[in-house]
C-alpha cells in the first residue's frame, strides 16, 4: 500500500471523478477515491442522496456528443439516454477501467486543508467514515470532483406563500403534481422539462420567467440537434446571427407565447433545449407569466399587475457552486465562484485541483477527461520533477487564458464558470500536448 502523504486525495465518483480516477491510474499517479454514495455515477445515480436527477431526466445533449471518447456508449442507446442508461454506462466504464477498487464508498469528506502555507504543502482530509466516525490522513494533494450541481439556489420572495414552496432538487416524481395547481419559476432546461412532466397530472400549470430564451429543438432534419453543422467554421458574430435566424425556422418567436425577448445575443447563455415546451405552451397547457413580484397566502402577484392561486411553487432557479469541506480562500473565490487558472487549478497550491467546475454548451464528458488528462500530467510531471511541470507551474499562478471565445456570457451565478466549447477543449489538448 502506498502511504497517504504519497497519494492525491480524489473527491467524488461521479463523471468527472471517474475521468480523474482513469487518467491519474493510468499515468501512475497514486490516489485514494472518497465517495459519499455506496457507489458511482454521482449526479445520475439517482440513488445518490445528493443526486438532483428526476425520473424523467434525460441527456440535454446526444450521446455522441457527450460520451467518452475511448469508452463509446453501447449500440442501441438512445440518442438522449435516460438517467438510468447512464448509471449503467458509468458503472461500465469504472468496471472496464478498474476503477472502484481505487475508491472508499459511503465516507462523506468533512475538511480538507493545507498542513502549511508553502505551493507544496501537504494536506489534511479528514472524513467521516460512517456514524459520526472521523479519520483524518495526511495527503500529497487533493483533487477535489464532489459536482456542481447539488447545492440548490433557492430565491427569497417578498410576502409569505401558504402552499408548498420547494426547489427542483426535492423533485422526482410527476405524482407529485397530482390535482395541483402549479407554479414553475425559471424556464432553464430542468424547469421546462418538469413543466412538461406536471401537466399530466396537474389541475394547471404556469411558468414564471424573468427573461427571454433561446429554445433549441432536440431534433432537426431528423437528427440530434447538437449534430447537424458544424463542419463549416464561422467567425462568432457570423455563427450567432445565422444560427439565431436558423432557429427562428425551427421555433418561431418564442415572445408570441409571452415569453420575453432575449436581451442577449444567442449562445450568451445557455439554450433550452427541449421540443416539447412551446409544443405545451402552444396547446394552452402552460401558461406563460412575469417575474414574481410578491406572495400572499396561495395567491402570487407578479410584476406586470396580474396575480394567480397555487399549491405549488417550485423553484427551477439552480444551483451554487458548493465546497463546503474546504476555505474558500483556498479555491481564491472571488464574487460567485472561485477564481482558477483553466478553471481547474488554484494559484497558490501546486497540487489543488478542481474538476468539473466548468460549463459549456457541448462540453461533455470528453470535455471532463480532457481536464482530467492535465490533471494527471502535470502532477506527473511535477513527481518526475519534469520541466513541462516547472514551466506551468509558473503560468498556473497567473492569470488564466481568456477562454469565452469572444462571447459576452451573462453575468450570472449560474453562469460565472461558462466557457466557449471550442476554445476549452482545444485549450486543454494543447495543454496535455505541452506537459509530455
Amino acid at each position: 500500500m502506498t502511504p497517504t502523504h504519497e497519494q492525491i486525495a480524489l473527491i467524488g465518483a461521479g463523471p468527472s471523478g471517474l475521468s480523474a480516477a482513469r487518467a491519474l491510474s493510468k499515468h501512475g499517479v497514486a490516489f485514494q477515491g472518497l465517495e459519499m454514495h455506496t457507489d458511482v455515477g454521482g449526479l445520475w445515480n439517482i440513488g445518490n442522496s445528493r443526486s438532483t436527477v428526476y425520473e424523467s431526466a434525460h441527456l440535454i445533449s446526444s450521446k455522441h456528443m457527450t460520451e467518452f471518447k475511448e469508452f463509446p456508449m453501447p449500440e442501441g442507446t438512445a440518442d438522449y439516454p435516460s438517467h438510468r442508461e447512464l448509471l449503467d454506462y458509468f458503472q461500465d466504464y469504472a468496471t472496464h477501467f478498474d476503477l472502484k477498487r481505487h475508491f472508499r464508498f459511503g465516507v462523506r469528506v468533512v475538511r480538507v486543508e493545507p498542513l502549511s502555507q508553502t505551493a507544496d504543502s501537504l494536506w489534511r482530509v479528514t472524513i467521516d467514515a460512517g456514524k459520526g466516525v472521523l479519520e483524518t490522513a495526511e495527503y500529497k494533494g487533493v483533487v477535489i470532483a464532489n459536482g456542481i450541481l447539488a447545492e440548490p439556489n433557492m430565491p427569497q420572495w417578498p410576502g409569505q406563500f401558504s402552499g408548498q414552496l420547494m426547489h427542483t432538487s426535492a423533485y422526482k416524481k410527476a405524482e407529485q403534481f397530482k390535482g395541483q395547481r402549479v407554479l414553475i419559476v425559471g424556464a432553464g432546461n430542468s424547469g421546462c422539462d418538469i413543466a412538461v412532466d406536471a401537466v399530466h397530472h396537474a389541475q394547471s400549470v404556469d411558468i414564471s420567467v424573468r427573461r427571454g430564451y433561446y429554445f433549441v429543438p432536440k431534433y432537426v432534419f431528423g437528427k440530434p440537434a447538437d449534430s447537424v453543422g458544424g463542419k463549416i467554421k464561422l467567425p462568432r458574430w457570423l455563427k450567432q446571427k445565422v444560427d439565431t435566424t436558423l432557429l427562428q425556422w425551427f421555433t418561431g418567436d418564442p415572445t408570441r407565447f409571452g415569453f420575453p425577448k432575449p436581451d442577449y445575443k444567442m449562445y450568451e447563455s445557455h439554450p433550452i433545449v427541449n421540443s416539447l415546451i412551446l409544443h405545451h405552451i402552444g396547446h394552452g397547457d402552460v401558461k406563460v407569466r412575469p417575474d414574481i413580484a410578491r406572495m400572499d397566502g396561495h395567491t402570487v402577484h407578479f410584476k406586470d399587475g396580474s396575480q394567480a392561486d397555487y399549491d405549488l411553487v417550485m423553484a427551477a432557479t439552480g444551483y451554487k457552486l458548493h465546497y463546503p469541506f474546504i476555505d474558500d480562500s483556498l479555491l481564491n473565490w472571488q464574487g460567485m465562484a472561485p477564481q482558477l487558472y483553466l478553471n481547474i487549478f488554484a494559484p497558490r497550491f501546486e497540487r489543488l485541483a478542481v474538476l468539473g467546475m466548468v460549463e459549456a454548451a457541448g462540453l461533455g464528458w470528453e470535455g471532463r477527461a480532457e481536464q482530467a488528462e492535465v490533471v494527471a500530467r502535470y502532477f506527473k510531471g511535477l513527481d518526475q520533477g519534469a520541466a513541462q511541470a516547472a514551466a506551468f507551474n509558473q503560468a498556473r499562478q497567473g492569470p488564466s487564458p481568456d477562454l469565452s471565445g469572444g462571447y459576452h456570457y451573462l453575468k450570472l451565478e449560474r453562469m460565472s464558470c461558462y466557457v466557449n466549447k471550442e476554445v476549452y477543449r482545444r485549450t486543454m489538448r494543447e495543454t496535455a500536448a505541452t506537459l509530455g
